[in-house]
């Protein structure tokens, strides 16, 4: 009989997170092993979050850090930056550690099998699909219905709750992802300034170096942060939550889930960010 093991990513977002908990409450003689791929990148909400995740999982959750930082591979992409035509970051510091984790035992016949947080109302994202025959890929909350609702009803009722970085940003990640949107960009600069201060550093010198690509879309982080500029992002910003109320009609019988930043800008969670990083 062949060996098999039984993995799942939390990224520190609430949808993987929401599946953690939900396998340890319905499947809890699986042995599970829980991982985050750490890019040394992250917030420190984040890994508050992990912490307290872990108090409920009973559980450590594995921290794989690669074996070559941001830094490292920056400099040997002479200092393009990612972005979502090039996502390097997500291929070198998140894929290739867990890769790396695995191979061994795939190689050796052991059957892996993953379990990846892909709610029921996300009919168009798939989770990471490995070319190896031996690793298979389960979706447990789209398998059982479980929407974003369900996603925050499942965190609030084990009383983990959720990360508190989604009180101003809509996404877990690096803390210079490319997918943020420009008011996420401002936020970051308010509650972390060290942490904007460093994406402009990596900004210039890319640029500096021939990049052809911004943190974000059409203007660098030392335009977007001129005080002008940031008021009329959070100007367009509420514009666009007043439109988005307005034209959302309210029905009693459903359950409603706080608007996101992507809401906001009608930005499908399929397209608006990467499900390796962001879960």
């Amino acid at each position: 009989m062949s060996r098999e093991r039984h993995i799942l990513g939390v990224s520190g977002g609430r949808d993987s997170a929401a599946l953690a908990v939900y396998m340890r409450q319905h499947h809890p003689a699986l042995p599970i092993e829980y991982f985050f791929t750490d890019t040394g990148k992250e917030l420190p909400e984040v890994y508050e979050f992990l912490d307290r995740l872990e108090g409920f999982l009973g559980k450590t959750i594995e921290r794989l850090n690669p074996d070559r930082d941001f830094d490292f591979w920056l400099s040997e992409y002479g200092n393009f930056l990612p972005s979502p035509r090039t996502r390097w970051c997500t291929r070198q510091l998140k894929l290739r550690p867990l890769e790396h984790w695995l191979r061994n035992d795939l190689e050796s016949g052991t059957v892996v099998h993953s379990y990846v947080a892909i709610r029921s109302d996300e009919p168009s994202r798939e989770g990471y699909q490995s070319t190896h025959p031996n690793m298979k890929v389960h979706l447990p909350l789209r398998d059982a219905g479980i929407d974003r609702a369900g996603v925050l009803e499942i965190l609030s009722q084990a009383e983990v709750g959720e990360p508190a970085y989604y009180g101003w940003r809509s996404r877990s990640g690096c803390t210079f992802c490319f997918y943020q949107q420009k008011i996420e960009w401002v936020r970051l600069a308010e509650n972390h300034p060290e942490r904007f201060e460093e994406a402009v550093a990596y900004e210039k010198t890319a640029l500096n170096d021939g990049s052809p690509f911004t943190w974000s879309q059409g203007e660098s982080l030392t335009e977007l942060i001129d005080p002008k500029r940031i008021e009329q992002i959070k100007l367009d910003y509420e514009q666009r939550r007043e439109r988005l109320r307005r034209s959302r009609r309210i029905n009693p019988l459903s359950a409603r889930t706080p608007d996101s930043v992507d809401d906001a800008y009608g930005i499908d969670e399929a397209a608006g960010g990467c499900v390796i990083c962001h879960k």
